[in-house]
């Protein structure tokens, strides 16, 4: 067999072949471009599945293990069929064919990354890393390169984002998927890059900078300290970058500030949670369910905002107290049950009988006041840095983290473990808090 760097290098080689389709799409027949376009692609598929047998040297370097048990290149084809895919909606529907093309490079050039990277340093978050930088300068320098030969125009900070964030997001399937379901990143990341770029986020170089880095350097922190797994980090990263990029420092300041007391929170007495059965799993590093389960909703928020109120018409404010108040409902359901666990005789919150520690649904005092602290330093970091959030608001936000924890206290009482799982429930009591900054919102007239 051969290596894996050989082999991702010859699905490089095979990615490099997107430049074709801005050339391509310069016809001006919309047939002979889509024909054109895809062509290359469906011709690499074709050979992968027919024409290259498995006693040929080629057959040998594109070869995953699996291949070799039908004898038939299933990984290559698949590659190529996904990126014909897009090809077509490149030319058909719309995608920016930049975006195509950085999307096709993210992802089988960010592979060859990581494998040297691999062969280098054997640590999973070096070769990780290698994905994400070589995916990133190269997607980066594919979109420029691919709007400068007739494929549109592109400002740089808008590619440097979108390559970063397709980075970031192949990586994390990446690390949850398996290494044949390479087809289903390409797709899904182009998919969400063209997202993207209809929302327009506008930010300029330099904040696109510094959300990279500054996403970058938190979540190595994170990792470093053991209070988020790989995909938890890279989860974390991507959260990071795009509430900077699309909705601003104080966003990013309140999402931080979850990510990092919440996390310290979960290692405080950490051993003596162990010996109550309420520690949480992997000494407390959280992965990219749990970091998603918590931040779904408020990720929505600000994809909502960036989308509004051009492509929709709703006032903006309303989606930054949904944004506010998702995040003050986790850091409360985060502090109260980090903190209120450690404490003697909870009280289950719908019948207030006395349960043991850990009981799903159980509530302490003392819990509810640190819930009660965690949202009240959500709701100050949002009055200090958003002008928009002033005494009225930063007290809306601190209810919606009450309710937030109130909701996720019922459903665990009532429905978890039988109906929906912990990650649901977090879910759930984030949305209820967003909805309930939004109806708040609009009753105190705040926007």
């Amino acid at each position: 067999m051969t290596t894996t760097v050989r082999r991702a290098g010859a699905f490089a080689a095979v990615g490099t072949l997107a430049f074709a389709v801005p050339v391509a799409a310069g016809l001006t027949s919309p047939a002979v471009a889509t024909v054109a376009a895809t062509a290359p692609f469906l011709v690499v598929a074709f050979f992968a599945m027919f024409a290259i047998g498995p006693d040929t040297p080629m057959f040998d370097i594109f070869a995953r293990p699996g291949d070799y048990e039908d004898g038939r290149l299933y990984g290559l084809a698949a590659f190529a069929l996904a990126a014909a895919s897009l090809a077509f909606l490149a030319i058909q529907f719309g995608l920016p064919v930049w975006v195509f093309v950085a999307t096709v490079v993210i992802v089988a050039y960010g592979n060859f990354g990581q494998r040297v990277a691999h062969r280098l340093h054997s640590d999973e978050v070096v070769a990780t890393a290698g994905f994400v930088v070589t995916g990133f300068a190269c997607g980066t320098a594919a979109a420029i390169i691919a709007a400068r030969t007739g494929a549109g125009s592109v400002a740089l900070p808008t590619a440097l984002f979108l390559a970063g964030t397709g980075a970031l997001v192949a990586a994390l399937f990446r690390s949850v998927l398996f290494e044949r379901d390479d087809p289903l990143v390409v797709l899904s990341v182009g998919l969400l890059l063209w997202l993207l770029f209809e929302l327009d986020p506008g930010a300029g170089t330099g904040r696109v900078f510094v959300a990279l880095g500054v996403s970058a350097v938190l979540g190595y922190i994170a990792y470093a300290l053991d209070t988020a797994s790989l995909p938890g980090m890279l989860t974390g990263v991507l959260l990071s970058l795009l509430t900077i990029v699309l909705g601003g420092y104080g966003w990013f300041a309140m999402l931080i500030t979850f990510f990092g007391l919440g996390g310290l929170s979960t290692k405080y007495q950490y051993e003596a949670k162990q010996d109550r059965g309420i520690a949480e799993e992997n000494e407390g590093a959280r992965g990219s369910g749990n970091v998603l389960a918590n931040s779904i909703v408020a990720l929505v928020a600000v994809l909502l905002w960036a989308a509004s109120p051009t492509h929709l018409a709703v006032e903006p404010t309303l989606f930054l107290y949904a944004f506010a108040g998702a995040v003050a409902a986790a850091m409360t359901d985060t502090f109260s049950s980090e903190f209120g666990g450690l404490y003697d005789n909870p009280r289950l919150i719908t019948t207030f009988e006395r349960v043991e520690p850990g009981t799903d649904g159980g509530v302490t005092w003392q819990g509810i006041v640190a819930g009660l602290v965690g949202a009240a330093i959500i709701a100050g970091i949002a009055a200090a840095t958003l002008e928009v959030v002033g005494p009225t608001g930063a007290a809306l936000i601190v209810g919606c983290g009450f309710v937030g924890m109130t909701v996720d206290s019922v459903l665990g009482a009532t429905v978890e473990g039988t109906v929906v799982g912990n990650q649901g429930v977090n879910t759930l009591a984030t949305l209820a808090a967003a909805l309930t900054g939004v109806g708040a919102a609009l009753a105190t007239s705040l926007i």
